[in-house]
């Protein structure tokens, strides 16, 4: 046989169907097999379903990616994506699933995560499954990405649901922003079993269960703890916090205040301020009363709104506080009004709001809606009202 017949057999096939094996002036192997796909391998990184390792030129060992060889077959494409892309609340342990329209190709690479999420993929004919064993991180946007190795690419996106309130509650519970303590199931106090680096406590809720941090909890303060479920309660816990911590205190979980929880839960910051409640009663004569930490402490005649002008009923957590500001506003009867230097102001639901103002006398409906109080006892109260402070006008 010639030089060039022996030439042409080694860059084909032999007679007994065996694939041959290319090295090419770059180092790069190529294995061509007949009648389907070529298997090049490459110094790049990668996961694959199926790796074939071979030592490079250098002799280090390249990995293996999955390319369509010259028969021409075209890639599987990507029939469905689960979950759904650009769905939202995605729970932060759901798998992924991708179905394609045909079995991937043996060596090809496995999707891609980002953010990298540790777990495992498995293939089953074509539909290949991602099991996390971590969490996905909070509030992203994870992007799953489908090589040009292994199918048509693809790059389909979903969003991590936020941490449960369930979770937000109980942190809050271990650093004392709430009236309740929390307890894991084995009794123990859950603080001093929480990790002490931020990124290891878990966005999962533990087993556990709620109490009363104190006794004698009033009716209208109790009827509106609900575990798990969005609540006043923890409305004012959460702005707490975030007054305490210098992040907008809005009452809103998002990443910045659950980095700020973690962070207090690792190196067990515990808010010392006693718990504080003010109950506003319309009942003539009318009065305000606080109550801190299993006990009324300090009461207070007051003035609520007239009619046309009523003080809205119900539980509002203080949102903003001034020593003095100036209030504008219209009265019933049409008149405009600019009161400066009004002092000790805590507002708590829209334009209402606890402060001084002097009157000749108190205890029945005369404000705009507000909660006036004695200009010194107002001064007493400001103290017992921060932000998130609840307030129950009844």
């Amino acid at each position: 046989m010639s030089q060039k017949g022996q030439h042409s057999k080694a860059e084909g096939q032999d007679r007994r169907g065996r694939s041959s094996v290319i090295l090419l002036a770059t180092g790069v192997v190529v294995i061509a097999a007949a009648g389907g796909l070529a298997a090049a391998i490459t110094s790049g990184p990668g996961r694959h379903l199926l790796a074939i390792g071979s030592p490079g030129e250098g002799g280090g060992v390249v990995a293996t990616t999955a390319v369509p060889a010259t028969t021409g077959v075209p890639l599987p494409k990507v029939v469905s994506v689960s979950p759904r892309p650009g769905s939202s609340g995605v729970g932060s342990d759901t798998p992924i699933t991708i179905v394609l329209s045909r079995p991937p190709a043996p060596g090809a690479p496995v999707p891609t995560l980002t953010p990298a999420v540790p777990g495992q993929w498995s293939v089953n004919g074509r539909t290949l499954t991602f099991i996390p064993t971590q969490l996905y991180q909070p509030w992203s946007e994870e992007d799953v990405t489908v090589p040009r190795s292994l199918a048509d690419p693809e790059t389909a996106s979903f969003n991590v649901q936020g941490v449960p309130i369930l979770r937000t509650e109980q942190l809050l519970a271990e650093l004392g922003y709430l009236p309740v303590n929390f307890t894991l199931g084995n009794g123990q106090a859950a603080l001093s079993s929480e990790p002490t680096v931020a990124s290891e406590v878990s966005p999962a809720a533990l087993a556990g269960s709620f109490s009363w941090r104190f006794s004698n909890v009033p009716s209208s303060l109790s009827s509106l703890w609900v575990p798990g479920q969005d609540n006043t309660v923890l409305q004012g816990a959460v702005m707490q916090f975030e007054s305490n911590y210098g992040l907008t205190d809005d009452g809103v979980v998002g990443p910045q205040v659950w980095n700020a929880l973690t962070q207090a839960v690792a190196t067990r910051q515990v808010d010392g301020s006693p718990y504080d409640y003010l109950v506003v009663s319309e009942a003539i004569p009318e009065q305000l009363s606080v109550w801190r930490d299993g006990s009324y402490i300090y009461s207070s005649p007051a003035n609520t709104g007239v009619t046309g002008a009523v003080t809205a009923t119900g539980t509002f957590p203080v949102y903003s506080r001034f020593q003095t500001t100036t209030m504008t506003g219209t009265d019933p009867d049409g008149y405009h009004y600019v009161a400066p230097d009004v002092p000790w102001v805590a507002y708590f639901n829209g334009g209402d709001a606890v402060h001084g103002y002097p009157r000749a006398s108190y205890g029945f409906p005369q404000s705009n809606g507000c909660v006036e109080l004695p200009i010194s006892n107002a001064e007493v109260v400001w103290a017992m009202d921060p932000i998130g402070t609840l307030v129950t006008v009844e």
